[in-house]
């Protein structure tokens, strides 16, 4: 390289550098779009009008929601991987975006080439459940039941390789049963086949289910993930039940590829000092989600969420294959 050259790149990497630490120190100088690629009135979509209303207070600049569904997320997901990665266009997605790869073999973006993870916003367990009057009241019952007549117990989810589905799978492993798995097209239709006993037990999101186990139309029998959640104190971790696997969904926020470091911090600081406040803490816990305690940084989330893309994503492989 001549000193022509050296003095052109040296140039180019110092306006860059400058540009880089001028934007972060000027950001956000515009409204931001938090795009959620679920319907309105789910989960997400909660949690995620919640976390942008706080945020913009936090930012001093509009954060609008933006509701892209379709496909399983992935429309949502794919607008938020070609847009420009300076920290205007954000993620709030769930635990199905790190199994995408394995489901969907043509998908347009890699959740982990595509994206910069920024923090996790809470878990998101999952509950055993059955109907009120099923003769089922734990755990041990279930693998009783399924070890007494093979297949007698069937189990709703809303879709092949869905998560649900992962955890009947490590459910069946673990005991040493076997359950006849039934995908549903969707949590509604999976629930009234559960409550007019045309299933065994569902497997089904903690938001969904909370509200009909509080009123006694459903009755829980274990939740995922490592400890139990504050608004189902009574309900035991699948672990307590006797079943090793404390694997557990979660609400994450994400930004397109490449954001620059400083501005994936002001974000993951900004988002982080919010779920610390008292509000958002009673938001989490009243949905029957788990807060994250201590908050993750940026490099523990893109730990946690590759490692997640990994696993999640070879079990699901794996449950296609034998749904084949």
């Amino acid at each position: 390289m001549n000193w022509i050259t050296r003095t052109v790149v040296g140039a180019a990497v110092g306006i860059l550098g400058a540009l880089g630490g001028a934007n972060a120190a000027t950001y956000p100088d515009k409204p931001i779009t938090l795009v959620v690629p679920f319907p309105p009135g789910g989960g997400t979509d909660i949690m995620g009008r919640a976390l942008a209303e706080q945020l913009g207070r936090e930012l001093k600049q509009p954060v609008i929601v933006v509701n892209r569904s379709g496909a399983a997320g992935n429309i949502g997901a794919a607008s938020v991987a070609r847009a420009n990665n300076d920290g205007y266009t954000l993620l709030m997605t769930s635990a199905p975006f790190a199994i995408a790869p394995a489901i969907f073999p043509d998908l347009s973006f890699h959740p982990i080439k595509d994206f910069t993870a920024i923090t996790q916003i809470s878990m998101v367990p999952l509950l055993v459940v059955t109907r009120a009057n099923s003769p089922l009241n734990s755990i041990s019952d279930l693998v009783a039941a399924a070890k007494q007549n093979k297949e007698s117990i069937s189990f709703a989810t809303f879709g092949v390789a869905s998560p649900p589905h992962l955890t009947g799978q490590k459910i069946q492993e673990l005991a040493g049963i076997k359950m006849l798995h039934i995908p549903y097209k969707g949590g509604s239709e999976a629930i009234t086949e559960l409550l007019s006993g045309q299933v065994s037990i569902g497997i089904l999101d903690v938001i969904s289910m909370m509200p009909m186990v509080k009123d006694g139309q459903l009755k829980a029998l274990a939740i995922t993930g490592p400890v139990r959640a504050q608004a189902l104190p009574d309900v035991p971790t699948l672990v307590e039940a006797g079943i090793s696997y404390d694997d557990v969904g979660w609400f994450g926020l994400f930004a397109p590829a490449g954001l620059s470091p400083a501005i994936t911090q002001i974000l993951n600081v900004a988002v982080n000092k919010i779920l610390a406040k008292p509000e958002m803490q009673k938001l989490i816990v009243a949905s029957g989600t788990v807060p994250i305690t201590p908050s993750t940084s940026p490099g523990e989330w893109q730990t946690l969420f590759n490692e997640n893309v990994r696993a999640w994503g070879a079990s699901a492989t794996e449950a296609l294959k034998e749904d084949e």
